[in-house]
C-alpha cells in the first residue's frame, strides 16, 4: 500500500484485527483508578493507575486498557516499549485503542511505526475516523515522512475527511514540517470556511519556518483571531530572520493588547535585546518574568544570562548564572562566552574547569568561548593547550571559528608566522576571515610587506568585499604611504564596492538612537555638537591628544582631527551626556571596531566627566572608567602571567583591534520606540 513501507517493530496477532466482534466503545463509563488521573498525567501516575487496575483484576478489560493508552498518549513523554506492551495485551483492540496507540507512537522515537499499525488496521477492515488521521499525520510530521504522509492525504480525500478542521490542521503542519509550504498553502486555501485559530497558526508557522516573513505578515494581519501562539510565532519569525526591531515592535504591540506572554516569547525578546545590545528592552522582559512569577527554567535563565552579558552587565549575568536552580550545557556556554567577550579570560577558563569537574562534556561552542577567552586575554600558552585538548581528548572536529580564535590569539601576540603556518596546515580551504585577521595583525605590528601580500590575496579571493580594501588602505595610511592609499581606494571604486558606513546606537528615554560619522540629522543635532565641543575642550585640557595615523586621507592634521572627532561613537557619547543623569553609565553599540583615537578619547571622557562608558563593538566590550580601559587592564594582568614576545607590550597599548565573534546586526531605522 505504501511506497516505502518501514520494517515493522510491531507484531499484531491476526485474531486481534480480524474478529468482527472485538470493538469496544470509546465512551465506556469508568469507575477505576483512571478516573482520578489529572488531564495530563505523568508516566509514574499512569503506571500507578495501571498497577491498581491489575490488582483489581481488570487487566483483561479491553476498555480499561484502551483508556490506559489514552492516558499514556496525553503524557509529556511516552515510552515506546511500555505503550506497545499494553497494546499487545488487548486481544481485540478497538478503534479507540488503536487510535491512542497511533498517538503514542507519534510521540515516541519511532513515529513511522504508526504507519505500520495503520496499514495493518486497513488490511483487517477497521474503518479509520478523523482522530486516526489526525494522529497519523502528526506521526508523519515528526518522522518527516512526506511520501507516506502524501499517501495518507489521498486516503483523507477518499474517505471524505477534507473538511475536518483537525485533519486539515495536521495536513498543513505535515507539509510545512517537510518544507512543502506551497502544499500547506494549498490545503489552507481550500475550504476557507473550515478554519480555526490553529489552522491560521499552522500556516503562519509554515511561512516563518520557510523564511517567508512577508507572507507570514499577510497571514498574521488577516487572522480573525489571534492567541498567544500567533504572537509568539510572529515575534520568533522576525527575530530568527534577523528583523530584530520588528520583533520587538511586535512584542510591544502584543503587550498593548493586554495579552500575557509565554516563556517562548520572553526568551525570543531577550535574544533580540541581547543581539542588539538593548539593555532597557532586556530589563523590561526581565521585569515581566518577575512580575508574572515565571519559574526560572533553564531556557529562561540562560536567555537572561546571555542578554545581560551581551548588554555589558557582566556582573548581573554572573549573579543570575550562579543563582540558576538548574543549568545545562547551553547555560555554561553562555556564561563562558560572556566572560570571554568582556576580556575576563582567567574567569572564563576557571569556569570551564568547574564545568568539566561537574561532569559536563564540552562541545564545539564551549571551545569557541574558551579560545576566545584566551585570545581576548593574551593567554597564548593556554590557548595552545586547549586547542590541542579539544581534538586529542574530546575528539571535537575543528571548525573555522576555532581556527579563527587561534589565529586571532597568535597574531595579536606577535606570533604571526605561527598563525600563517596554522592556516596553511588546515585541511579545509581557509575562510577569508582568517586572512583578514592576519591582515589586521599586520596593521598592529606595522608589517607593511606581509600586509600588502595578504591584502592583495584577500582582494583576489573576494573583490567585492570592502573591508579588505579598507584594512589594506589603513596599513598604508599608518605607514604614510598616501599614493598606495589612493591606489587601493581607486581600485575599491572600480570594483563597485564602498566602505560599509560605521554606526553607533544608544538606547535612551525609551528609544534607540542611531548615529553615523558626521551625522547632523538627529533632532537634537545642534545640542549634540555643542556638547561635542565642550567634551573636546575639557579632555584637551586634561592632556588628550588625537591619534590620527589611521585616517585614510592625505589631508592636514587639523582636518584629520575633525574627522575623528565626529566618529559615530563620539556623537552617541555626546548624546548620552545630554540625556542621562550625572554619574549614569553610558552604553554604546557599534557595528565596526572602535578606532584607536576614539578608544583614547573615551578613556579621557570617563575620567574628566566621571562617567562609566561601555562600548560594544563587533568584536568585544570596552569598559572605560576613571580614565582607564578595564579590558586593557585585564589583558595586561593576564599577559604578565604567560610567555609572550616583547612586542605584546606594544600591542597591549593598542587594545581596540580586530575580532571575529560578536556580530551586531544592522539597524534599519534611525530610532525605535
Amino acid at each position: 500500500m505504501f511506497a516505502k513501507r518501514p520494517k515493522p517493530l510491531l507484531s499484531f496477532p491476526k485474531q486481534q484485527l480480524s474478529n468482527p466482534h472485538f470493538f469496544f466503545s470509546a465512551h465506556t463509563t469508568l469507575h477505576s483508578p483512571l478516573s482520578s488521573l489529572p488531564p495530563r498525567p505523568s508516566i509514574n501516575q499512569t503506571k500507578q493507575a495501571h498497577a491498581q487496575i491489575i490488582v483489581s483484576g481488570l487487566a483483561a478489560n479491553a476498555s480499561f486498557t484502551g483508556h490506559l493508552l489514552a492516558s499514556l498518549a496525553l503524557s509529556s513523554s511516552t515510552p515506546f516499549a511500555y505503550s506497545l506492551s499494553i497494546f499487545q495485551t488487548i486481544q481485540y483492540p478497538s478503534l479507540f485503542a488503536s487510535n491512542n496507540m497511533i498517538r503514542c507512537l507519534a510521540k515516541s522515537e519511532s513515529p513511522r511505526e504508526s504507519v505500520v499499525l495503520y496499514s495493518c488496521i486497513l488490511g483487517r477492515n477497521l474503518i479509520p475516523n478523523n482522530h486516526t488521521y489526525t494522529f497519523l499525520l502528526q506521526a508523519c510530521s515528526k518522522a518527516l515522512a512526506i511520501c507516506e504522509g502524501a499517501q495518507v492525504h489521498t486516503h483523507v480525500v477518499k474517505l471524505g475527511f477534507c473538511e475536518d478542521v483537525f485533519v486539515r490542521n495536521a495536513l498543513i503542519h505535515l507539509y510545512s514540517a517537510c518544507c512543502r509550504v506551497e502544499c500547506s498553502k494549498r490545503v489552507f486555501e481550500e475550504n476557507g470556511h473550515c478554519r480555526d485559530v490553529v489552522t491560521w497558526n499552522s500556516m503562519l508557522a509554515g511561512f516563518v519556518r520557510d523564511g517567508r516573513i512577508g507572507d507570514a505578515e499577510k497571514v498574521f494581519d488577516e487572522m480573525p483571531e489571534r492567541d498567544v501562539i500567533s504572537w509568539s510565532t510572529m515575534i520568533m519569525g522576525y527575530v530568527q530572520n534577523g528583523q530584530l526591531e520588528e520583533g520587538l515592535e511586535c512584542f510591544k504591540e502584543m503587550r498593548e493588547k493586554g495579552l500575557r506572554p509565554n516563556e517562548a516569547i520572553l526568551v525570543t525578546v531577550l535574544s533580540a535585546s541581547a543581539q542588539m545590545g538593548l539593555l532597557e528592552n532586556g530589563r523590561l522582559a526581565h521585569s515581566i518574568v518577575d512580575s508574572l512569577n515565571f519559574p526560572m527554567t533553564i531556557s529562561l535563565g540562560t536567555a537572561l544570562v546571555d542578554m545581560y552579558a551581551k548588554c555589558g552587565c557582566i556582573e548581573q549575568s554572573k549573579l543570575l548564572f550562579h543563582n540558576m536552580p538548574q543549568r545545562d550545557i547551553s547555560s555554561w556556554n553562555a556564561m563562558i562566552c560572556g566572560l570571554a567577550s568582556h576580556g575576563l579570560g582567567k574567569e572564563a577558563l576557571a569556569l570551564f574547569e568547574r564545568f568539566i569537574d561537574e561532569g559536563f562534556h564540552p562541545v564545539s561552542v564551549t571551545f569557541i568561548g574558551v579560545l576566545n577567552a584566551c585570545s581576548r586575554a593574551g593567554l597564548v600558552n593556554e590557548g595552545r593547550h586547549y586547542f590541542k585538548l579539544m581534538t586529542e581528548k574530546y575528539d571535537i572536529e575543528l571548525e573555522m571559528e576555532h581556527y579563527g580564535c587561534m589565529v586571532d590569539l597568535l597574531s595579536r601576540a606577535g606570533f604571526v608566522d605561527e598563525a600563517v603556518e596554522l592556516i596553511e596546515k588546515m585541511q579545509a580551504p581557509p575562510d577569508p576571515v582568517l586572512w583578514a585577521t592576519l591582515l589586521g595583525a599586520c596593521k598592529i605590528h606595522g608589517s607593511v610587506e606581509l600586509g600588502e601580500k595578504i591584502g592583495n590575496k584577500l582582494i583576489q579571493l573576494d573583490p567585492t568585499y570592502d573591508g579588505h580594501y579598507v584594512q589594506l588602505a589603513s596599513i598604508y595610511a599608518k605607514a604614510r604611504k598616501w599614493e598606495d592609499v589612493v591606489r587601493v581606494r581607486r581600485l575599491m571604486v572600480e570594483q563597485n564596492t564602498n566602505k560599509v558606513a560605521g554606526w553607533s546606537l544608544i538606547e535612551a528615554q525609551g528609544r534607540v538612537h542611531q548615529f553615523v560619522a558626521g551625522d547632523r540629522e538627529h533632532e537634537r543635532s545642534l545640542e549634540i555638537y555643542n556638547m561635542l565641543e565642550t567634551i573636546g575642550t575639557r579632555i584637551a585640557e586634561a592632556g588628550y591628544s588625537p591619534k590620527i595615523s589611521s585616517v585614510l586621507h592625505d589631508i592636514g592634521e587639523e582636518e584629520k582631527e575633525n574627522v575623528v572627532k565626529e566618529h559615530s561613537e563620539r556623537l552617541a557619547i555626546a548624546y548620552g551626556m545630554l540625556v542621562t543623569k550625572v554619574g549614569d553609565c553610558i552604553r554604546i553599540v557599534k557595528n565596526l571596531r572602535v578606532c584607536e583615537d576614539c578608544h583614547e578619547a573615551s578613556k579621557m571622557i570617563s575620567k574628566v566627566f566621571d562617567r562609566e562608558i561601555i562600548v560594544r563593538d563587533y568584536s568585544r566590550f570596552h569598559h572605560f572608567k576613571e580614565g582607564k580601559s578595564l579590558l586593557a587592564a585585564a589583558v595586561v594582568a593576564d599577559a604578565r602571567s604567560t610567555l609572550c614576545p616583547p612586542s605584546l607590550q606594544t600591542l597591549l597599548e593598542d587594545v581596540p583591534e580586530l575580532g571575529i565573534l560578536i556580530k551586531v546586526p544592522e539597524v534599519g531605522s534611525r530610532s525605535m520606540m
